[in-house]
């Protein structure tokens, strides 16, 4: 279920941290252009921070349980810098695995060069056998 029909709960989530990360002024704005009403908006700040997004709740007007604006300012400013810490990290890791690529790729090309080095070379020089001791001795002929 969600509080919004046609919208899942992590979009829901995704839309109120993304118009709290508007500057002041620029929010209503905002809202227009991605064609969410204030209403709608207002209904998802409150399930998603006094109510249960995931179970479609909302609380009522007047709930002991409200968190105050400098509050949630605060709280998407710490999911804002978190996020830029994942994605810091996140692009650190693909530069690394592509370094990585990298070199095993190099590896393999020498691991191959190496095999096809090592086809080429000669056998193994072959053991000569004494021509003396390869046939029996015959007596010498005698032509006349």
């Amino acid at each position: 279920m969600s509080v919004s029909p046609g919208f899942t709960a992590e979009e829901i989530r995704g839309w109120v941290h993304e118009y709290y990360r508007q500057r002041h002024g620029t929010k209503i704005a905002w809202l227009t252009a991605q064609g969410i009403s204030r209403n709608q908006m207002r209904r998802w700040r409150r399930a998603v921070f006094e109510g249960d997004v995931d179970r479609a709740l909302i609380p009522r007007q007047g709930s002991p349980m409200t968190v105050p604006p400098g509050k949630r300012s605060a709280f998407e400013r710490s999911i804002a810098a978190e996020r830029d810490a994942h994605a810091a990290e996140l692009a650190k890791l693909q530069a690394r695995n592509r370094e990585l690529e990298g070199v095993n790729e190099a590896l393999g090309k020498a691991i191959g060069l190496l095999h096809q080095l090592n086809a080429q070379e000669p056998d193994a020089t072959p053991t000569s056998i004494d021509p003396s001791h390869s046939s029996p001795q015959r007596p010498p002929s005698s032509t006349s």
